[in-house]
């Protein structure tokens, strides 16, 4: 398609603060959880572990729908898929606030939120990935700091709202504005640039130095077949499980050790602040100095955090934690996407990476349940930390195993890709 006449302003820049809105909406609603977690568990009277599971079942099928979700949005766009999910957010945070039985947390927060987060990623990255070839890594970094914006801002108002009123005025207010907020920004999302007849930004300066947008294709069925993909898999699932045992259960912990609720919602707030940065400087570096580079990096700082967690019981120690452990969680989440396209490109990035973002949601579904078994089984969250520090290194290690893709003869062969390629 020819370009038209180039606008003053560039209107992929609209579509990455909409995203950033929608991210920080979405996730820092969800990463709210443990802010909820002691006041339904003082009020309804039921476990750590009873209410820690419709988290862990929200993560699971947010996860399986990442894949379809960002499948529909290789084909459909965005849009659409956007402003479902915001309703339904909205709807659950809703419905949330008058439950009295397990069975409607269940179908409220793990059923009903937990759809509406399966488009929470995965269309939003492949379209951030399309709209930009030039600063694909700072726009990506830019559009995810969402996470961060979300982390710092979101629980401390749902802690004050809790703690002025109460945990269902809390989701009231939640599933308010996530409905609106969401929906609104939802409809300025535009699939590529093709449909305002628009180039991606950085096209021409990539056609002269023979970069084409479209080396290194692959399909998702090719995708799957390359060992990149399984480290990668594998990788984000180690990561996954401690990242989402430490996001709901942080705060609680800290309230453990005697350290005052508003304090701990101001660990999480630095932890998501710090994160802001992490996703711009670590997005721009992998520009420079490559993604797969960078992406260690961030896995090195998160397993140093990991170790630095577990004697970690003062104040000064937990706020040290929250920056290092912030700065990696930013990266590697701005950073993931990256990889995707760099490995793999933008033929099927949306289904590509709404599978590796599966691990995510799986860690959300094991994490937070084993640290919360742990937790009441031993009356401290020390093993279960100390668990996630290990996954940490593992990560770590594994990430300078991936190698670049060159062609389809880079394919596993052993039993599990033979599965996975029967399911796909």
């Amino acid at each position: 398609m020819p370009e038209k006449s180039k606008p003053k302003f560039f209107y992929g820049y609209i579509v990455v603060v909409a995203s950033v809105i929608i991210i920080a909406v979405m996730w820092g609603t969800f990463y709210s959880f443990g802010i909820l977690l002691g006041p339904l568990q003082e009020d309804l009277g039921w476990t750590k572990e009873t209410i820690t599971g419709a988290y862990a079942l929200a993560s699971l099928i947010s996860g399986f729908l990442g894949i379809a979700t960002g499948g529909l949005s290789d084909k459909f766009g965005p849009k659409v898929i956007l402003v479902v999910c915001g309703f339904l957010l909205g709807s659950g945070y809703l419905l949330m606030s008058n439950i009295n039985a397990i069975w409607q947390l269940y179908l409220f927060y793990g059923g009903i939120i937990g759809v509406a987060m399966g488009g929470s990623v995965a269309p939003l990255t492949a379209t951030i990935a399309r709209w930009f070839i030039k600063n694909r890594g700072m726009m990506m970094g830019i559009a995810v700091t969402g996470f961060g914006v979300g982390i710092m801002i979101v629980p401390a108002i749902v802690n004050h709202l809790v703690y002025s009123y109460n945990w269902a005025t809390a989701c009231k207010i939640m599933g308010s504005a996530a409905l609106v907020l969401i929906v609104a920004a939802a409809l300025f999302l535009k699939r590529d640039p093709g449909q305002i007849g628009l180039l991606p930004y950085g096209y021409k300066e990539s056609s002269k130095t023979g970069q084409s947008p479209k080396t290194s294709e692959f399909s998702y069925k090719e995708a799957i077949h390359f060992r990149q993909f399984w480290l990668l898999f594998v990788i984000t699932l180690c990561y996954g499980i401690g990242m989402q045992a430490i996001m709901v259960h942080l705060v609680p912990y800290t309230m453990g050790v005697n350290i005052p609720a508003e304090k701990a919602a101001t660990i999480m707030a630095t932890l998501g602040g710090v994160s802001i940065a992490s996703r711009i400087i670590l997005g721009g570096i992998a520009d420079r100095i490559g993604t797969r580079a960078t992406y260690s990096i961030a896995f090195i700082l998160a397993a140093v955090a990991l170790l630095w967690l577990v004697p970690s019981n003062t104040l000064w120690m937990l706020y040290l934690f929250a920056v290092i452990y912030g700065f990696a969680y930013g990266g590697e989440s701005a950073l993931r996407p990256l990889m995707v396209a760099d490995l793999f490109g933008l033929k099927s990035h949306g289904i590509t990476h709404g599978t590796i973002m599966l691990n995510i949601s799986l860690g959300g579904a094991i994490g937070p349940l084993m640290a919360a078994r742990i937790s009441e089984t031993y009356g401290s969250y020390i093993p279960a930390f100390q668990i996630c520090a290990v996954l940490g290194i593992i990560a770590f290690i594994l990430t300078f195993l991936i190698k670049p893709t060159t062609s389809n003869e880079d394919t596993p062969k052993g039993w599990l890709s033979k599965i996975w390629r029967r399911v796909a």
